[in-house]
């Protein structure tokens, strides 16, 4: 379907609002010029602009299938996945050593984005290729980096991530899966993988899974959990796709949405795989991958709300319905309530776009100098942007549908499909309900500090635009001050499950103010005059205010959510 590349509003954010210059001002990224970011920028928009956005009704209407075992892909997604690899995209922020980029996760953030609104079935591929490579170069031998790393990174082979089993969904420690030594420095791994994205393709050399599994004597939970790289076909002497391994897909599930992606259930029988990281170390390898895809998860959400938006835009600004209230207007978009929808959207997708493009630059700004604050800064981000980022590309594309009105739920049109194809990521990589446990768990068990440091900077902006933009930079002064007097009583509960009552409506109190602060930076930026001041003025009066509410939800704690038994709440 249609698409263009939000080039304007990423180069932006990157140059007025999320301190990129401070990532191109670092040694390791010294390269990453302004002429080289412009030229990135506008070559990932040509790919997705003309090569992919093509293929996301194909991939819809003609889903990838299994036959005689072996996975047969969506017309078109071949070339798409070629195209992608030999334009180096997968190995975009990856290690030069091993035939990487060494590009910014900021600037691998905006081509995930565009990739995720051209084609969300197809991105999904090299997003978990990125995850592996990331985790190998963290975690592997040098063996294992000097084979996969360099078929990784230039896309002849793919990458997927194995964690959940039939019995244990995000309880992942519940897993059976089993490795056996056998004596030569490999493993024998025995057991059943689902929801496996990817699992399989008919267009790359080998397909490489990161396994969890339990070694003979690793203990119960998830202390006990190793990680295994293997391959569908073992590399021979040259490193080549040798013989077939002992794993097979099973089948390949129904779904909602995201028909082009192959979600597999995978079979290993004995199955020869090789460690990754130190034994019984397999969540710290696999959390490497796994933060990755949190972020990237969270910009597939923001990439099918951009799309979702654009498609609900054109529908709107050639719909004539109804008298219009305003002169010489002869489209829905006249009427206020359409225009409430499309504002919402507009404001929605600026906002999560901003608070992934932070989460990138602080990432990037963690590997370039090694500071703990901004490792800290990143991980404190990362539930926030895969949360909102994923339910922004819920709310948008059913808002989407909405504006088209009877036509949006008739596929034709081709809204519906946004809607289908983004409700999982809020579900997987870990639901936005764990994202949102995680937040006031581990990451405020610092006892608040990294959100504290943030809430400084807000209030440090909003205070320098007291006097020019009082309207925008008060009512964001007030809303962090909120949320810090809001984070230092869940950091005085001391029962967690207290804290995990009010979990989701913290996130989102959170992702508001954030939301506010992007707006502002942005009005800011812009002297107060422009079309995005209008847009901070949209956000900061009709969506900010809702930090209230959750903020409120938040201090509720978990006594009222227990106090129906389980038989009351049968109706």
């Amino acid at each position: 379907m249609p698409y263009t590349a939000p080039l304007n509003d990423l180069r932006f954010l990157l140059d007025h609002v999320v301190g990129f210059d401070a990532v191109q001002a670092t040694d390791r990224f010294a390269e990453t010029t302004p002429d080289v970011t412009e030229a990135i920028l506008t070559e990932a928009a040509k790919l997705c602009e003309g090569e992919l956005a093509p293929l996301q009704r194909a991939g819809d209407l003609h889903p990838a299938r299994l036959e005689n075992g072996v996975v047969r892909t969506s017309p078109g997604f071949a070339e798409g996945y070629r195209a992608i690899a030999a334009g180096g995209w997968v190995g975009m922020s990856a290690d030069p050593a091993y035939g990487g980029m060494g590009l910014p996760m900021a600037l691998a953030t905006c081509m995930n984005e565009m990739m995720s609104s051209a084609c969300l079935s197809l991105q999904i591929a090299p997003m978990m290729t990125q995850g592996q490579i990331e985790a190998l170069e963290a975690h592997a031998s040098d063996a294992l980096k000097a084979l996969y790393l360099p078929r990784l990174t230039s896309g002849d082979w793919v990458g997927t991530m194995n964690l959940t089993e039939p019995q244990a969904g995000s309880d992942v420690g519940a897993l059976t899966t089993k490795a056996v030594p056998k004596g030569d420095g490999t493993y024998a791994i025995t057991g059943q993988k689902i929801y496996i994205s990817w699992g399989d393709n008919d267009f790359t050399g080998n397909v490489c899974h990161l396994v969890l599994a339990r070694l003979p004597d690793g203990a119960p939970g998830t202390k006990g959990i190793s990680l295994f790289l293997v391959p569908r076909h073992l590399p021979d002497a040259a490193g080549n796709p040798g013989v077939a391994n002992a794993l097979k897909v099973v089948s390949l599930e129904h779904k909602l949405g995201l028909h082009g992606s192959p979600t597999a259930v995978m079979q290993y029988e004995g199955a020869t795989g090789w460690l990754v990281g130190p034994e019984h170390g397999g969540m710290r390898a696999m959390f490497t991958m796994m933060n990755n895809a949190r972020l990237g998860v969270g910009v597939q959400g923001i990439g099918v709300a951009e799309a979702a938006y654009q498609h609900a835009l054109a529908h709107a600004r050639d719909r004539k319905q109804g008298q219009t209230p305003v002169a010489d207007a002869d489209s829905i978009l006249a009427h206020a309530d359409v225009r409430r929808m499309v504002m919402t959207m507009r404001a929605e997708v600026f906002a999560a776009r901003a608070i992934a493009l932070s989460t990138a630059v602080a990432t990037d700004m963690h590997h370039a100098t090694g500071a703990e604050s901004w490792a800290a800064r990143a991980a404190l981000l990362t539930p926030i942007c895969k949360a909102y980022g994923t339910d922004t590309g819920i709310r948008v594309a059913d808002l989407g549908l909405q504006v088209h009105g009877g036509m949006g739920v008739i596929e034709e049109t081709g809204a519906a499909q946004y809607l289908r194809d983004v409700r999982v990521t809020a579900i997987y990589e870990g639901t936005n309900g764990i994202q949102a446990m995680d937040l006031v768990g581990r990451k405020l068990a610092d006892g608040g500090e990294a959100m504290s440091r943030l809430l400084d900077e807000i209030e440090a902006l909003a205070e320098s635009a007291r006097g020019s933009l009082p309207e925008l930079a008060e009512p964001v002064w007030q809303a962090c001050e909120t949320l810090r007097e809001t984070t230092e009583a869940l950091v005085a509960e001391t029962r967690l499950n207290a804290r995990f009552g009010g979990a989701q409506p913290y996130l989102m109190a959170a992702a508001r103010v954030l939301g506010g602060h992007a707006h502002l930076a942005a009005a800011i930026a812009e002297g107060g005059r422009g079309p995005r001041s209008a847009l901070a003025r949209f956000f900061v009066g009709r969506l900010l205010p809702e930090h209230g509410a959750l903020a409120a939800q938040a201090l509720a704690g978990d006594k009222d959510l227990y106090a129906l038994d389980p038989e009351d709440l049968v109706a």
